[in-house]
């Protein structure tokens, strides 16, 4: 694999002081962000994935890199195992007196808060703000006379109701809640499922940013108040107007150094999960109007516009995905299906080894925890990975997986001393894995053609440990493989299937290597795992 011709997926600054929608074809759900001097923060879910929170920078707001993680691993003994659609969601992140706060809504825990005065260092161990279920969407807020408080909204699966936003005052080191609080606004008439509340203030007015209408089918309110508890007025901001951007829900707004007024959202794209767009934004009689073709107060999502001016040209620029296993560290683009140990994996010379950990023979390979994967960086692509297979042991199971509601594997089994491809095929919500053998005849047929004196006496096992695997997905659905002993030669193996979202997630890729056969595990060791587009037919 040629480093040099590598390609990033999706690079939506178009060089020409203007860019595209969406930002980030990527699935950062629920952001929320900040600008400190000259940089912007932003944080989204992470569900039950470790590390967890991620960390996203920028200077110009269209071009974004993952810096860092808020939390190494979640702190509840559940997270051990992967648990589908629960662990951190749609988290806030704020500045205040130096001090960087992130709060972190676990639907069945409580609300916790990390802090530092280093975002791309350390983050403090988390903390309690409010043991509590059901509670989601928290952010702090500071007023003017050093008074902090927290909007928050509610889970309907877990409290029993939703559509409602709530205010508690904290201490101002958001170490506390004050008292109980109390209920500021109820969208049950006119703004249902009324969630993800981001408090602001401006010329007077309390502000609170929310999406409601529902994920796929809304849109952003504002309402505003002189007084923190209200009574609220409200108004729809954005919506999906002509464009073909449904949604568009939660997000943030920024501004620049120099005044101008940004928004931040996402759009769920159901495989591809809910990517980050970017909106212009500005006031009209003390009432926000984001993205374009204004009517009565509502604007619609732009698909291209004008960057923001930030005082400098930065680079196009596009997130990490290609990992060549370079360095002691994991490429940030890489989390766990759980909480993770170090121990189960290592960079060095030759790549990444990843050492078989031990699984029960019938759990769903959507159910390991020692899943690595990352996000899809574009709605079409391929993934080519080398795999070195001499270390593998009687048990063990390793290979390429698309992690999603429906999830795939291409992976190899040993048993009987052997080597053996196999595709593994299921849904999260059911327990129907079907694992079915795969010949090999395409990777002998190319062998014989190579050396035909060569007698070859079984021809469904792997005839060498060097294996290529190159997974495609076309149109942001259809999945296939390909393997073979050369990256020039790959064949077709296993059947097209066709991706599913998981609970409030996209669809991942990566690696994978365990034990199910109750002995010792051995390891996998790759050499590159790296994004192209899909080459011409």
């Amino acid at each position: 694999m040629e480093r040099d011709k590598i390609q990033k997926m999706w690079i939506a600054d178009q060089g020409d002081g203007t860019y595209t929608n969406p930002i980030l074809y990527t699935d950062y759900s629920d952001p929320d962000a900040i600008r400190v001097g000259e940089d912007y923060f932003m944080i989204a879910s992470s569900f039950c994935n470790t590390p967890a929170v991620p960390l996203l920078h920028s200077r110009d707001l269209v071009n974004w890199k993952v810096v860092n993680y808020i939390m190494d691993r979640l702190p509840f003994e559940r997270y051990e195992k992967p648990a589908h659609g629960c662990g951190a969601w749609a988290p806030s992140i704020r500045f205040h007196e130096g001090v960087y706060y992130v709060f972190v809504p676990m639907p069945d825990e409580g609300i916790l808060m990390c802090k530092t005065e280093d975002p791309f260092g350390k983050w403090s161990r988390p903390a309690f703000v409010r043991k509590v279920v059901g509670w989601i969407d928290p952010c702090p807020f500071w007023d003017e006379d050093g008074k902090a408080y927290m909007v928050s909204a509610f889970a309907r699966s877990r409290i029993g109701f939703k559509s409602m936003l709530y205010i508690t005052p904290i201490a101002p080191d958001c170490s506390r809640e004050l008292d109980d609080g109390r209920f500021v606004y109820d969208g049950h008439a006119t703004q249902p499922t009324i969630e993800g509340p981001k408090l602001y203030k401006r010329n007077g007015y309390y502000y609170i940013f929310a999406p409601a209408g529902g994920v796929a089918t809304g849109w952003q309110t504002v309402l505003r108040s002189r007084n923190v508890y209200g009574p609220y007025e409200e108004r729809i901001v954005l919506h999906q107007g002509a464009s073909p951007v449904n949604g568009p829900h939660q997000g943030a707004w920024v501004d620049t150094p120099g005044g101008e007024d940004w928004f931040l959202h996402f759009q769920d794209v159901e495989n591809a999960g809910r990517i980050i767009h970017l909106q212009p934004m500005h006031w009209v009689d003390d009432w926000p109007v984001i993205g374009v073709k204004e009517t009565d107060g509502c604007g619609e999502p732009v698909l291209r516009h004008k960057k923001p001016d930030v005082g400098v040209q930065y680079p196009a620029d596009a997130l990490e995905d290609s990992d060549f296993f370079q360095g002691e560290k994991l490429g940030l683009q890489w989390q766990w299906n759980a909480n993770y140990k170090e121990n189960w994996y290592r960079l060095g010379i030759g790549g990444l080894t990843l050492y078989a950990q031990p699984s029960a023979y019938r759990l769903q390979l959507c159910d390991v925890p020692n899943l690595l994967v990352q996000k899809w960086p574009a709605p079409q692509f391929q993934i080519t990975t080398c795999l070195h297979l001499e270390d593998l042991l009687p048990g063990d199971v390793a290979g390429m997986v698309s992690l999603g509601g429906c999830y795939t594997a291409l992976c190899v089994v040993k048993k009987g001393g052997k080597l053996y491809l196999q595709q593994r095929t299921g849904n999260w919500t059911q327990d129907d894995e079907v694992r079915e053998e795969l010949s090999a005849a395409g990777i002998w047929k190319e062998l014989r053609a190579a050396d035909d004196g060569d007698v070859l006496e079984d021809r469904k096992a792997l005839p060498g440990e060097v294996l290529y695997i190159r997974m495609r997905v076309h149109d942001a659905l259809d999945i296939t493989f390909e393997v073979g002993t050369r990256e020039d030669a790959l064949y077709p193996a296993g059947r097209s299937t066709q991706a599913t979202p998981g609970r409030w997630v996209g669809v991942k890729a990566g690696l994978f290597a365990i034990q199910e056969g109750g002995g010792e595990g051995g390891s996998l060791r790759a050499e590159y795992f790296v994004f192209e587009p899909i080459a011409s037919a």
